[in-house]
This record gives C-alpha cells, sequence and structure tokens, in this order.
C-alpha cells in the first residue's frame, strides 16, 4: 500500500501544473530544466520536468552540431543524473516513481486471462535503448548535423497518451497535422494497452529503454536485494507475485527486478528475501508460518 501511495504521488508531483485548461500550453518553467527519474513525456500539458528519455535524445542529435566550430560541448548532466539513480538504487525508480509504470498495473488488475512474457522478448529494450536513443539520433542526421528524437517521435507510447492525445483536445489546430505518424503511435499505444490487460508491465520488459538503462546497475548499486537460500522453499509465492515475472530465488538482483519489494513485505513467509545497503549487514526480516 505504501508503494501505491508513492507511485501516486510521483503522478502529481511529475505533472504538477494545472494551467493547462487556461493556458492551453504546455509549462516552460524553470522546472523544465530537471529530469524526472520515470518515464513522463516533457510535453503533457501537466508535466513539470523533462523526460530523461528525451533529454538523451536531444543530446545524441546535437552532438554533430557541438563539434563543429571546434569548441565541443557536451552535456552530459543526464546521464550522470541517471548513473547516480542507478548505482544507488538499481531499477527501484521503475516501481516506485514510474507514471507509466503505475498506469501498467492498474490495467493488469482488469479481469481476465494472463500470459507470461517470453524471456527472449525482454532484451528488446536493450535494442530499443542502442537504436532508437544512441544510433538513430546521432547517425540519422539532417543537412546541418542534427539527428532527432526517434524513440519519443516514432515509438513512445506515453508521449502519446500523455501528450499528443491531449494537445489534439487543447489545440484544434494541431487537428489539421494529423497524418501516417499520429495513427501508427495510436496503434502502438492501443496494442500495448491491450497487453498490459493480458500480460505484468510488458512495456517495462520488451521496450522501455530508461528501464533498460536502469537494470544495467541492478547487480552494482549500493541497494541490493538478498536471497537466503536457507530459508527458501521454492513454493514460488514470489514469482506468482512479482509483477516483473522473474524468479527470485535464481537471482536476486537480476537486470528485470525493479525492487518493488513486494516479494519481501507480500509473498515471502518464510524470511527468504531480505535487502542491504552496500557495505552493511542485510536487514532480514524473518516470518514463520504457523499453523492451526
Amino acid at each position: 500500500m505504501l508503494r501505491r501511495w508513492i507511485q501516486i504521488a510521483a503522478v502529481f508531483l511529475s505533472n504538477a501544473s494545472w494551467k493547462f485548461p487556461f493556458t492551453r500550453n504546455i509549462y516552460q518553467g524553470e522546472l523544465k530544466a530537471v529530469c524526472t527519474p520515470g518515464l513522463n513525456c516533457y510535453s503533457c500539458p501537466a508535466a513539470t520536468g523533462a523526460c530523461p528519455l528525451g533529454a538523451i535524445q536531444n543530446f545524441m542529435a546535437g552532438v554533430r552540431p557541438s563539434f563543429t566550430p571546434g569548441h565541443p560541448h557536451l552535456g552530459l548532466y543526464v546521464i550522470g543524473f541517471l548513473g547516480f539513480i542507478g548505482s544507488i538504487a538499481g531499477r527501484m525508480p521503475c516501481a516506485w516513481l514510474c507514471p507509466f509504470g503505475l498506469l501498467q498495473e492498474l490495467i493488469h488488475k482488469i479481469p481476465s486471462r494472463k500470459f507470461a512474457i517470453p524471456k527472449v522478448l525482454t532484451y528488446g529494450k536493450y535494442v530499443f535503448l542502442a537504436l532508437f536513443i544512441f544510433i538513430l539520433p546521432l547517425m540519422a542526421v539532417d543537412e546541418f548535423g542534427y539527428g532527432a528524437p526517434w524513440f519519443c517521435k516514432y515509438v513512445c507510447p506515453a508521449g502519446t497518451l500523455e501528450a499528443g492525445i491531449p494537445l489534439m483536445g487543447l489545440k484544434p489546430e494541431l487537428r489539421e497535422m494529423i497524418g501516417w505518424l499520429f495513427y501508427s503511435k495510436l496503434f502502438w499505444l492501443g496494442v500495448f494497452l491491450l497487453w498490459m490487460v493480458f500480460s505484468k508491465r510488458p512495456f517495462c520488459r520488451t521496450v522501455c529503454p530508461l528501464g533498460a538503462i536502469y537494470s544495467l546497475f541492478n547487480r552494482i548499486s549500493v541497494f541490493k536485494m538478498v536471497h537466503h537460500p536457507d530459508r527458501c522453499t521454492r513454493c514460488e509465492a514470489c514469482f506468482r507475485d512479482c509483477p516483473m515475472g522473474i524468479k527470485f530465488y535464481e537471482e536476486p538482483n537480476q537486470t528485470d527486478c525493479i525492487r518493488c519489494l513486494k516479494c519481501l513485505n507480500e509473498s515471502c513467509k518464510f524470511g527468504a528475501i531480505s535487502y542491504s545497503l552496500e557495505g552493511l549487514a542485510p536487514k532480514r526480516t524473518v516470518r514463520v508460518r504457523t499453523t492451526e
């Protein structure tokens, strides 16, 4: 319950500008220079922070022109920001601070038959990270040497939901510019919304480049999950409850673990799961199953 309230608070803190119904414009204040730790579109009318993925793409898109005059200027703030968060908590922001992650969890509660996501698809997020966040913005450039934010422009369903659709309502003149690109993004948004009903966090697990970045820090972050095999019965309660569909007992800090702590607080009844801060003794939470 605590995590759910923190997720809700993160949604409102990331989207705290509510003047847009009157101004019909997105917020452009000083806070937009600061990135949010979760996936939240810069162009959402209520967004008060920048999306880190968009910021990285803009950085990559401007790398070539920055070297043209012979005075290289590389804005590494965003990479440093994500590196700092990742080195402290790994992929934990995905579980606690990401608005799009909350949406996926809520939609998955719709009653339906549920399906597992094949393991091979979970590597897709690294393909999207490499191709759409780094390679294409850097290599596919215009005559002036500038690239484009490929992931935001062609893929991101969060941007379509949070920015594209609302802006069509706020600015009727934009409706005349609707073309194949907008309809394509609507299609993929629909695909992911439907997929969320049947599978746990499909966007996080198969596509999200931000989750891919954070996942690279899971095994080296200060915060780590700890497995106590002497207490584990392999009952798989943690696996059944895990929003990412992972088997904690096989590897407690695997890349898809978002450190939601659901396995610790709700699933495990034998005290086989705890967490630690690097250099400190693990904090153990021991529960004993009682029988009548």
